[in-house]
């Protein structure tokens, strides 16, 4: 019914257009870098965890900290296919940006899947490397800084 009374006005409607589902313009490549750096961080966290004397509060404390960093790497994967899915346009999308997801999304789900810091490492590597490209089409120039928290690791940020 509601489709009937929506193609009486077909001719008299003009075609409207958006680049995402509410279309704000705002995307920031920032928060993935935040969540990525948080899987990295609960790697640490786990990985300094003394086992030699398991006890329940260790086991819940592993418990709390794998779910997190399992959290946080869903995270990266959701920010990043906003951006891509949302945002991302043109010759750009083909030459780079869909292996550049697609290799984010991998690594992600390689971090939920083991404790291996060196993934991690690399889950921030791929983000730095998304946040570059995103800032480029944007035609901002960027800057690498050292993360003024823990793991302190590299992260790129728009040079403003």
């Amino acid at each position: 019914m509601l489709h009937n009374l929506i193609s009486k006005f077909d001719d008299k409607l003009d075609t409207a257009s958006a680049h995402c589902d509410i279309p704000c313009g705002i995307y920031d490549p920032q928060p993935a870098l935040y969540h990525a750096l948080s899987v990295v961080r609960q790697m640490d966290i786990l990985l300094a965890i003394d086992t030699s004397d398991m006890n329940v509060a260790t086991a819940m404390q592993i418990a709390r900290n794998t779910a997190e960093k399992e959290k946080q790497a869903e995270k990266v994967k959701q920010e990043i296919r906003i951006i891509w899915g949302d945002f991302i346009k043109g010759d750009i999308l083909k030459e780079q940006a869909s292996e550049l997801a697609h290799n984010i999304m991998m690594k992600a789900s390689k971090c939920k899947q083991d404790l291996h810091r060196e993934d991690g490492l690399a889950l921030v590597e791929l983000v730095n490397d998304f946040a570059e490209m995103f800032w480029k089409m944007k035609d901002v120039k960027t800057k690498r800084v050292t993360a003024p928290y823990a793991p302190a690791l590299e992260v790129v940020y728009p040079d403003l």
